[in-house]
């Protein structure tokens, strides 16, 4: 593509915050027909980057192009209407609408000047039928999966004369027939001449997608490189500006738990999304959880810590039979979940570092015994350094951090309650190598000091690395638990997606 003008063009930007440099001096180049990915950890300014070219935000400085044309957004819209179009990682729809509302929300077709629903659901339906969803546009959109939700904020966004399309960590909900699908829609956009912004933490996905990679760090400009000509292991250098620390690798606990050892036993635990469930788990273990979507990972972990109360089953604690009607009944019993969706059940946006890692200890508690303020200002001060949360401002809004060091405020808030048991749902989705590898070593330390780990992740290699032994689900039920030890990624993906054979 050298040679051919750049279909977007943004020339030495730069974006402040106070005193804080979000962009400097950037460039950043996209071209007809190219999927570009923008690579960088958490905090490295992407979202900012993506901002400032979508009408979020004006550069403080710096020049944007569109085809050719110099360009100044005031808002998305202004965007969206010259041909640039997003899907953020947080989906932005209305679950209370159909479908096709959805879709076309805004630009429904009309007659007599009122809505006509059966057009816009043939118009809807269309649309969807092009990213492969077979779905009532007509159904609410609230009734369908989280995934399903995603391909519909796609669907969504290519509804529109779109000439860039911006997928902000599209694949964060998806399983691996979705993200095939996805992957799918996206090479027929591309072939249309449609500029696709790919940003995504899984290195796979990029080097199977991507055309090109933009890697930022710390605001500025690392470099522009073809994917085939930059190594995974020099991606991520560039990203961190140093060699990437490994895993702390730890002993591993042995493969049959030691009855005297487990901490909580669980037998025929059955729920919405899971069904006739034993596990073990031992004190100090890390018991990783792999299944695909749907499989009842999270439906597990709710079960188990009295988000959702089972149905049937037993749940005992050291070996004591317990009822964990509620997350606070199981708090007070040292089990705490941290959910997959922080956005929504997990931190308060708006509330200070501090405010979110006293909330739990508040709650345990109970609200006629206040923390006093100096006291919760010192217990989110000894957080913020143990677990190196940045910035180390405790008064900062949890909203302006990065997703690494949100998912660190979490962890600081379950573990000020001195838990037995945690359930981590996903703890590392939407985060940075760096950021990953910080929390994978986190959770092997925590296990080292005797306390309990639930690791659920949709990678499997992830599961492997952290796991002493891996709970196996497909289809609502655990299938298999084995060590870590003996299984690989190939072996744990063959035990993952196997169908299950029909009873004889």
């Amino acid at each position: 593509m050298d040679g051919a003008r750049p279909l977007v063009e943004l020339t030495d930007a730069t974006v402040s915050f106070g005193a804080t440099v979000a962009l400097d001096g950037v460039d950043f180049r996209m071209f007809a027909g190219e999927v570009h990915s923008l690579m960088g950890e958490n905090g490295a300014g992407k979202s900012t980057l993506i901002k400032a070219i979508t009408g979020v935000l004006s550069p403080d400085e710096g020049i944007l192009t569109l085809a050719g044309e110099r360009v100044a957004f005031s808002s998305p819209h202004d965007a969206q209407d010259a041909g640039i179009s997003t899907v953020y990682q947080e989906i932005d729809l209305l679950p209370n609408l159909s479908v096709a509302e959805n879709v076309l929300l805004g630009r429904e077709p009309r007659r007599l000047g009122l809505i006509d629903h059966g057009a816009m659901r043939a118009q809807a339906g269309s649309i969807l039928a092009d990213l492969g969803l077979a779905i009532d546009p007509a159904a609410p959109l609230g009734i369908f999966s989280l995934a399903t939700q995603q391909l519909v904020a796609i669907a969504r966004a290519i509804s529109t004369d779109v000439k860039v399309l911006v997928l902000d960590e599209p694949t964060s909900s998806l399983d691996l027939d979705e993200v095939a699908e996805l992957f799918r829609v996206i090479r027929d956009l591309k072939n249309r001449g449609v500029a696709i912004l790919f940003v995504s933490h899984f290195l796979d996905q990029v080097y199977e997608i991507c055309d090109r990679i933009t890697v930022l760090r710390d605001g500025k400009l690392v470099g522009e490189y073809l994917t085939t000509e930059l190594l995974r292991i020099d991606l991520v250098q560039k990203m961190l500006g140093r060699e990437m620390s490994s895993f702390v690798s730890r002993e591993r606990q042995e493969s049959e738990v030691d009855p005297d050892q487990v901490f909580m036993s669980a037998r025929g635990i059955t729920s919405p999304g899971i069904s006739d469930a034993d596990l073990d788990l031992a004190a100090g273990e890390v018991l990783g959880v792999a299944g695909l979507l749907g499989s009842g990972r999270t439906a597990l972990a709710r079960a188990l810590t009295g988000v959702d109360r089972p149905s049937a089953g037993i749940i005992r604690l050291e070996q004591q039979g317990v009822d964990l009607d509620s997350p606070r009944t199981a708090l007070s019993l040292g089990v705490v979940y941290s959910s997959e969706n922080r956005r929504s059940e997990g931190l308060v946006g708006e509330m200070s570092i501090a405010q979110n890692i006293a909330l739990a200890l508040q709650a345990q508690k109970g609200a006629l015994r206040r923390i006093p303020p100096a006291q919760v200002r010192e217990l989110a001060a000894s957080w913020v350094e143990a677990l190196d949360i940045r910035p180390a401002d405790i008064d900062a809004p949890v909203r302006s951090l990065s997703g690494g060091n949100q998912q660190k405020v979490m962890l600081a808030r379950l573990l000020a309650v001195s838990p037995r048991l945690l359930v981590l749902d996903e703890p590392t989705r939407g985060i940075d190598v760096g950021a990953k590898v910080e929390i994978q070593n986190l959770v092997g330390e925590m296990a080292d000091n005797g306390l309990s780990v639930m690791f659920i992740s949709a990678e499997l290699e992830e599961v492997l690395r952290v796991g002493d032994r891996v709970a196996i689900l497909r289809d609502g039920r655990i299938v298999e638990t084995a060590a870590s030890d003996d299984l690989n990624v190939d072996s744990l993906m063959a035990l993952v997606a196997r169908p299950d054979l029909p009873e004889a």
